[in-house]
């Protein structure tokens, strides 16, 4: 997560307290304009300050967590991308199905935020039409992961949904090193994790996000308000697979899933 005005940029590393310190201190810069990138460096940058204008990027739900008044009109001072809408968390249960059709599935979550809660739920939602079995795994420290995911692994047929979220990407790393080592077929949120060696990734193409957010940023500068630009939903979505990964763990990829891949990394 990152908090960017002009060349002054601050990396939270997912750390909430050095989130906290550098949402201070980019307000006490008094600048023209905050990009904000994640839920939690969104919300710390709302508590510092009403006035700086805020575009925001990767954030799930700016509504239900109170950033927003409503996306048509967010009536504040931020507006900007969401990263999705709940109802997508049911797709890597889908994908995840499709290439370990008997998975019993390993939610990675947070649940102490409204955006976990809400994939949880979504992936919830679809299980039952689905036939699968469902392990959520909290990832609030190292410790809950590894176990979480060791006990998952001691099961037939375990894979791994590794939900969007702040922790998940500061352990990605770790949490692709446990899917490889405990042979776990893993469905990601973005192509990062795939491109460090996870399996696959269903989500929105980030790079899109971004130049969109650019836009926003032209406008609020040139003098628009950002209570007056609705926030927007992503508009193109990517599947990426790692062959290399679904090889070193003896899956054969479906062809229906191959032809609909935007991107395979081999």
């Amino acid at each position: 997560m990152a908090a960017i005005f002009g060349s002054d940029t601050r990396w939270t590393a997912g750390d909430p307290a050095r989130a906290a310190k550098y949402a201070a201190e980019l307000v006490a810069l008094e600048p023209d304009l905050v990009l904000a990138v994640g839920t939690t460096v969104l919300g710390l940058l709302l508590q510092a300050t009403r006035r700086v204008p805020i575009v925001f990027v990767e954030v799930t739900d700016p509504v239900g967590g109170g950033f927003v008044a409503s996306l048509a009109a967010p009536g504040g001072n931020a507006t900007g991308f969401t990263q999705f809408e709940y109802s997508m968390a049911g797709k890597w249960l889908e994908l995840l199905k499709e290439i370990s059709p008997r998975v019993t599935a390993g939610i990675l979550r947070n649940p102490t935020i409204t955006s976990g809660v809400g994939q949880f739920g979504a992936i919830q939602s679809v299980a039952p039409s689905l036939g699968a079995e469902l392990r959520p795994i909290d990832v609030r420290d190292v410790n809950a992961i590894e176990s979480g995911v060791a006990a998952l692994a001691g099961i037939s047929n375990g894979g791994l949904i590794v939900t969007a979220g702040g922790q998940q990407n500061l352990h990605r790393d770790l949490i692709i090193t446990l899917a490889a080592r405990h042979k776990l077929p893993a469905v990601y949120p973005n192509r990062s994790f795939v491109t460090a060696g996870g399996l696959m990734s269903y989500g929105p193409n980030l790079l899109d996000l971004y130049r969109r957010a650019a836009g926003y940023v032209d406008r609020i500068l040139k003098g628009e308000k950002p209570a007056d630009l609705p926030v927007q939903a992503p508009t193109k979505f990517d599947l990426v697979i790692n062959l290399k990964t679904a090889k070193a763990l003896g899956l054969n990829v479906p062809p229906t899933m191959l032809s609909r891949a935007d991107e395979m990394i081999e």
